[in-house]
């Protein structure tokens, strides 16, 4: 294949359609749109049925969203190993390690697993069981 022999791809360059431009392109006159009618005056919203109860009104609502609820990422205390003995293990360093994603609205430390390093974890929240073993490794739980 030369440099001059290089083409589009069959159908990837299509002229766009001009319409109301007179009668012989086609589109003319009515601009495609057709003869009268709300379509041919004017927009009509998304979901307008013509007076018909819309689909999303007429299906059932269920259930109920609280806008005050906050909501933790979890960290199991298995995963707090993976740092040094003495280290202070903080929201942000949970973060930068990768443990956690993203923050939420805090983090909550669970009690699944064993923790065998000497840790000062601070969190928002501990779970009863996270917070005896971690005072059990010798470390300290602090509630931020």
């Amino acid at each position: 294949m030369k440099l001059n022999e290089l083409k589009p791809a069959e159908g990837s360059r299509q002229v766009r359609n001009r319409v109301g431009r007179g009668t012989s392109s086609g589109n003319g006159k009515t601009a495609g749109r057709g003869q009268k009618g709300q379509k041919a005056r004017g927009k009509v919203r998304l979901g307008f049925e013509g007076g018909q109860m819309p689909l999303f009104r007429r299906m059932p609502k269920r259930g109920f969203k609280n806008i005050n609820r906050i909501e933790y990422a979890v960290v199991n205390i298995e995963k707090l190993n993976k740092f040094e003995d003495g280290t202070e293990v903080t929201p942000a360093l949970l973060v930068e390690s990768g443990i956690v994603k993203n923050e939420k609205d805090g983090i909550k430390i669970l009690g699944n697993g064993e923790l065998k390093k000497k840790l000062t974890v601070k969190a928002n929240k501990f779970s009863a069981s996270a917070k005896s073993a971690i005072e059990a490794a010798g470390g300290q739980a602090e509630v931020m």
